[in-house]
């Protein structure tokens, strides 16, 4: 069974810092695509960070580079967001996203709350 499950989400204050991880089950995450997106009320979902199954390059919305970082851990079939500096528009609700070839499966979020 494909599954994504995120956690690590939570309240914190501007300029705090949470580390998001996508557990991966059912398929190896190692060759596919990994990408966190968010979803903020009233918005479109958007792309935050993607790694890539060729090389780990990563990629980032101008919105969130210098301070979010992704990374994998393939012994744990884990995808990771270290998010620091964050700023009250950085509240959404964070998705796991794997894709590869025909296959695109997501997670069922974590909420993210920047607020004083």
């Amino acid at each position: 069974q494909v599954q994504l499950v995120e956690s690590g989400g939570g309240l914190v204050q501007p300029g705090g810092s949470l580390r998001l991880s996508c557990a991966a089950s059912g398929f190896y995450s190692r060759t596919y695509a990994m990408s966190w997106y968010r979803q903020a009320p009233g918005k479109e979902r958007e792309l935050v960070a993607v790694i890539t199954s060729v090389d780990d390059s990563p990629t980032y919305a101008d919105s969130v580079k210098g301070r979010f970082t992704i990374s994998r851990d393939n012994a744990k079939n884990t995808v990771y967001l270290q998010m620091n500096n964050l700023k009250p528009e950085d509240t959404a609700v964070y998705y796991c996203n794997a894709k590869w070839r025909m296959n695109d499966y997501w997670g069922q979020g974590t909420q993210v709350t920047v607020s004083s």
